[in-house]
């Protein structure tokens, strides 16, 4: 469908004040776009160890068929072992939320509506290409962010959607005609809206570039298409929307007392109103006066506020869920990043259902959402997202957690209390202790390569 959505070569716009009315210029076919070529990689699936040898690695053999994945997460913690993970394969389903409400994502959301696409947009950018000087320069392009002064932000953004600025530069003419296109063509959805004025500080080029693409096309899913040919991310590789949609979506949270928090950014890190980069650290915001008991969604669709809603989930996702060699969790937000993909109608029933590696990777220290839990915590919240237990109670499951989780990874010397007979008592009784680092931003998280070696162990069990 994305393919004949592009059409003629009919319009260009040099001008950021020029309004746009017809579709933006695509100067090539999609598949002239240089193809991956994967490396070799022989992995020695002997141990549970978390750190095989060097032996174990072969370089020069051929790569045998690779493992396909599935992976829940956000837009942040799990982006730090995209790399490594890429060496054992690239057969990856990244399952990724639309109700990030922060930052420049949630400017766009105010002024031209639609579905958040900063978690999208930040994935994308970690799978794309970095193996030439201009796949860089395309790369730093689209992970750009403007200053945080307005006035700086705003004549830099004019440079660039001008094609004057220096980030040009390595740049192509057929990757900076398309990706300038789209850039104007997202301005342009701006100054149609004369009575809105939009804040540029901190904004993310890439998030314009993606939000100018899924308005043009009326679609989300063709929009993740174009970035993905832009960024040349390998074709096995994808990143799906858990909900496919060109409408607006607003998380909401209910707590053990009752209260009801709306918004992703109110729950996980409040930041007032203001474009500063969000600090996601528990000691950072103050704390919820209450556990959350559950995360739903809501829209103003049909209504005049904010009403609970039960989005579709989207379809590819049941598809790549059902056929997948292994499930996982990702470390992150717990209840803003991995459980908003859980709730839906029908993740639970085809987790449940299918006889594969189901991995939660646990975090390395607390956050806001999560702060007080046991690793036992984790696993209750999951299940009872997944079987919609305080929710959706027309569809409500009562899977146990074994059935959703068979394995933990955990990060050594981190945080949360490994409560082994709780554990226990859940049916799981696979906990592996993965090395890990000390960042000096978030503090403990997984060592990149131990913990892909781990799940590599796992998989060829």
């Amino acid at each position: 469908m994305a393919d004949s959505c592009l059409g003629p070569l009919i319009s260009k716009a040099s001008s950021p004040s020029l309004l746009l009315h017809s579709p933006p210029q695509l100067l090539f076919p999609f598949s002239s776009f240089p193809k991956p070529i994967p490396k070799p990689l022989v992995l020695s699936m002997t141990s549970l160890q978390c750190s095989p040898s060097p032996s174990s690695i072969s370089n020069s053999s051929p790569r045998p068929s690779q493992p396909s994945l599935l992976v829940f997460s956000g837009g942040t913690a799990f982006n730090g072992v995209v790399e490594e993970l890429k060496k054992l394969t690239t057969s990856v389903a990244h399952v990724l939320p639309v109700s990030d409400d922060g930052g420049s994502t949630a400017e766009i959301v105010r002024v031209l509506g639609g579905p958040a696409v900063g978690d999208i947009r930040s994935r994308c950018l970690r799978l794309s290409d970095q193996s030439s000087a201009e796949a860089l320069a395309v790369r730093t392009l689209l992970g750009h962010r403007l200053p945080l002064d307005p006035q700086d932000s705003k004549s830099q953004w004019y440079d660039i959607v001008g094609g004057e600025h220096s980030l040009w530069k390595g740049v192509s003419r057929p990757y900076s005609e398309t990706i300038r296109a789209f850039l104007v063509y997202f301005q342009n959805e701006i100054l149609r809206r004369p009575n809105e004025s939009f804040c540029f500080s901190n904004g993310s080029i890439g998030n314009f570039f993606f939000a100018g693409a899924r308005i043009f096309f009326q679609s989300l899913d063709a929009a993740i298409f174009l970035f993905s040919r832009v960024s040349d991310i390998p074709a096995e590789s994808l990143v799906l929307p858990v909900i496919s949609t060109n409408d607006r979506l607003t998380l909401g949270c209910e707590l053990w007392d009752g209260t009801i928090i709306r918004g992703q950014n109110e729950i996980s890190h409040p930041t007032s109103g203001t474009m500063q980069p969000v600090d996601k650290g528990c000691s950072s915001v103050p704390a919820l006066p209450s556990r959350i008991k559950r995360v739903f969604y809501m829209s103003n669709e049909g209504g005049n506020s904010l009403h609970e809603v039960f989005p579709m989930v989207n379809a590819s996702v049941l598809d790549r869920l059902s056929n997948v060699d292994c499930i996982v969790y990702a470390m992150g937000s717990l209840f803003t990043s991995v459980c908003p993909s859980l709730v839906l109608r029908g993740i639970g029933e085809i987790i449940s259902s299918r006889n594969c590696p189901k991995v939660l990777l646990l975090n390395g220290t607390h956050d806001r959402e999560t702060n007080g839990f046991s690793a036992s915590g984790f696993v209750t919240s999951i299940t009872d997202a997944l079987n919609r237990k305080y929710g959706d109670t027309d569809s409500c499951l009562e899977n146990f957690p074994n059935q959703y989780i068979n394995t933990l990874l955990v990060p050594k010397d981190g945080q949360i209390p490994i409560d082994v007979q709780c554990l226990t008592s859940q049916g799981i009784f696979d906990v592996i202790m993965v090395d890990s680092v000390c960042d000096p931003k978030v503090g403990v998280i997984f060592n990149p390569k131990s913990l892909i070696d781990a799940l590599a162990n796992l998989i060829g069990r």
